[in-house]
């Protein structure tokens, strides 16, 4: 199966680069063309556009940042849809609302190609193990098609059913991930705050009942209040908080602690914090 990639950002590159390395051939295509070197060492065919990559391939993987992002490579004479055409799959991994799913689904049948979302629940560090979670829907045929490439990036894959529902799954996934790092920076800054080690504070967390891997990851950094490798991008989080919000207004749900929640993250996006890390929430709180 030949496999086409669009989008080599910090999950992109990881995901593309798993590809490659279980003997996938892979085209590629991203809008920064500095971050090809790496891929060519790893026996990928560069693409000079979207549509070249789909109609190079069996199946089409994209991973962008943002709905507009999605459009950009999807839509025009050059994009994704351009070169689809019967027989071919078009898989966007892509984190964004329902509507442009629907949209790409759309798109892809009027071609007689089928389409897959498929939005992931991890950042940097699964990307690169390859043990990310993967929510998939749309057409069944192309994820049992798809799902020994989803193998190589992922551990836990889901398929939910029709288009949307995947879309819907990581919005409501990464809200509660915002709101627990939100949660865990206003507990250590309490306690930094009131005199209390914070490593004691981490240590109580662990051992009770709201354990978990991301609290063992941030806590410390957020604890040293310093600098924090970028895994997740600060701006994306606010993204999806954004999308949560929209969708929650369509479907009549309140979400009154989101809310509160994606003002403090628009408050960082002032403070220039877009591009860090989005456990970089905890300097606004501390005021740092």
């Amino acid at each position: 199966m030949k496999i086409g990639f669009v989008g080599l950002g910090i999950m992109g590159s990881a995901m593309a680069s798993n590809l490659l390395k279980a003997g996938y051939k892979v085209t590629i295509w991203n809008r920064s063309p500095d971050k090809y070197s790496a891929f060519l060492d790893l026996g990928a065919t560069v693409a000079n556009t979207p549509r070249v990559v789909a109609e190079s391939s069996d199946v089409l993987i994209a991973m962008m940042a943002t709905p507009d992002a999605v459009q950009s490579v999807r839509d025009g004479d050059e994009g994704i849809i351009a070169g689809m055409s019967s027989g071919k799959g078009y898989v966007d991994m892509s984190t964004v609302d329902a509507d442009t799913s629907l949209e790409s689904y759309r798109l892809a049948h009027e071609k007689g190609a089928l389409f897959l979302e498929a939005p992931v629940a991890g950042s940097r560090k699964p990307a690169e193990d390859a043990t990310l979670t993967i929510m998939a829907a749309g057409d069944q045929e192309l994820y049992e098609t798809s799902l020994p490439v989803l193998e190589k990036m992922g551990r836990k894959i889901l398929y939910l059913g029709e288009t949307g529902k995947a879309a819907r799954m990581k919005l409501a996934n990464n809200l509660v991930m915002c709101g627990m790092l939100t949660s865990l920076s206003e507990g250590i800054a309490l306690a930094a705050g009131s005199g209390l080690d914070t490593a004691q504070l981490l240590e109580v967390l662990d051992s009770g009942a709201v354990t978990n891997p991301m609290f063992r990851l941030k806590g410390p950094q957020i604890a040293a209040n310093r600098d924090f490798p970028t895994a997740f991008p600060l701006k994306h989080m606010q993204k999806d908080l954004r999308l949560a919000l929209k969708l929650a207004e369509e479907v009549g749900q309140p979400l009154f602690v989101t809310a509160t929640i994606n003002e403090l993250y628009k408050k960082a996006l002032t403070e220039n914090l877009g591009d860090a890390d989005f456990a970089a929430i905890s300097l606004v709180i501390r005021n740092k």
